[in-house]
């Protein structure tokens, strides 16, 4: 039984590792297409329908790449099409969340310091917002609001401060960086299967019965792509937060997410106006440096209040009445707390690494799987045994983990 721990762990790694795969896969050819698209130029003896022309070398070769404002005139005999990258994409990515924020989530996504609530309730809470987050999202792009690309693209902003906050308001902080990565990728990936691959076929459609395709089915999608153009930066650095408790662990984490957004536009308007040959904005590195200082001011400006010795969950206090369990906590006090402390004590630790603090009864007994994978079954932690945590004291932990879930305690 002991063992589902270690498969889990390597269950939820092969999820990440898919999830790493696919999103380059998926970044790298959004972010190509743009250039490509930015990069187009007019020539004299382009087909008719054609829009622009590129010549790229690359890998010992040179392409010559032609765009069609809405078709060519007959149906291409090949024809890739680009969207089994994005829906990998995000089906791994929420096959990574379920494992990790679902499947623990008394751990990584319920804090009772922040709102005391069950697990089953964060869960519908999680999967609500981030289901009607792209309703909302989709409803205001087909209103009358929606024809302003730059009036939507504000509103848009507007919504994912709202959603950092709210998110702030019901999750760990690090749960609620996930869950707004997770809301923005959400959109970005209902962009490609519900409106853009949508709209390709109705074109591909009209161009196999001799139809003219309508124009608009093209300036939708360019839109949506548009959106998912300068979301994905931000994207990334949610996702990769997790590794960084600096960025989530204090009570502006909300203002941070918030910055984050801002720098993904600074970032992306550079490449995107190089790509263009529109000039060389180079203000847009120092706004984007100004930003990101700001954030790591805001990320020492207070600390999220420590988790004190609340009431325990039945999980938790399955672990913490274990036998044993007196042993270990004196082990993790002594070779362990000198850093995964609210204050840490070691040289050169500022902060708890990950935001994991390993003081009280009830923390260790929540962090009962970490520190078994972590000290017991592996000799991960700590980093260079630089405390001396002894072989005995690495098997007392397997014991009292293997022994609670054996006994049923």
């Amino acid at each position: 039984m002991y063992d589902y721990a270690v498969f889990m762990e390597w269950v939820s790694f092969a999820a990440r590792w898919l999830h790493v795969i696919t999103a380059f896969a998926w970044i790298g050819s959004s972010f190509y297409f743009i250039a490509l698209d930015l990069s187009l130029r007019k020539a004299s003896d382009l087909p008719e329908g054609a829009g622009g022309e590129e010549w790229q070398v690359h890998g010992g070769g040179f392409y010559q790449i032609q765009k069609y404002l809405v078709a060519p005139a007959e149906m291409p005999e090949h024809l890739t099409w680009f969207k089994w990258e994005s829906y990998a994409t995000w089906l791994s990515g929420f096959a990574l969340m379920a494992l990790v924020y679902y499947g623990g989530a008394e751990l990584y996504l319920v804090d009772p310091n922040v709102r005391d609530m069950s697990a089953w309730t964060a869960i519908l809470i999680s999967l609500g917002s981030i289901g009607l987050g792209w309703l909302a999202y989709d409803l205001i792009c087909k209103s009358p609001f929606g024809t302003d690309n730059t009036r939507l693209m504000l509103l848009l902003y507007v919504i994912l401060v709202a959603m950092a906050w709210g998110y702030a308001q019901v999750f760990t902080g690090r749960a609620a960086f996930l869950h707004l990565g997770a809301f923005t990728a959400t959109i970005m990936t209902a962009n490609v299967f519900l409106i853009i691959i949508p709209n390709q076929k109705i074109v591909v459609a009209d161009l196999k019965t001799g139809r003219k395709p309508d124009s608009k089915y093209g300036e939708i999608a360019k839109q949506r792509s548009t959106h998912n153009n300068y979301l994905t930066l931000p994207v990334i650095f949610l996702m990769l937060s997790n590794h960084n408790p600096l960025a989530f662990g204090t009570e502006y984490a909300w203002a941070i997410a918030s910055l984050v957004f801002l720098m993904g536009v600074t970032i992306r308007h550079y490449f995107n106006t190089i790509h263009a040959r529109a000039g060389n904005p180079t203000w847009t590195w120092a706004a984007t440096a100004v930003i990101f200082i700001l954030i790591v001011w805001l990320s020492t400006v207070s600390k999220s209040a420590p988790e004190g010795d609340a009431e325990m969950s039945p999980a938790q206090t399955r672990f913490a009445m274990a036998p044993g369990f007196e042993a270990v906590h004196e082990t993790v006090l002594g070779r362990c707390s000198m850093c995964h402390a609210a204050e840490p004590f070691y040289e050169g630790i500022l902060w708890p690494p990950k935001g994991v603090v390993l003081e009280t009864s009830r923390q260790v007994a929540a962090h009962a799987r970490e520190i078994y994978l972590q000290s017991g079954r592996s000799h991960a932690m700590p980093p260079a045994n630089v405390s001396f945590m002894e072989e005995a004291e690495r098997a007392a932990i397997v014991a009292w983990y293997e022994g609670a879930l054996a006994e049923g305690f």
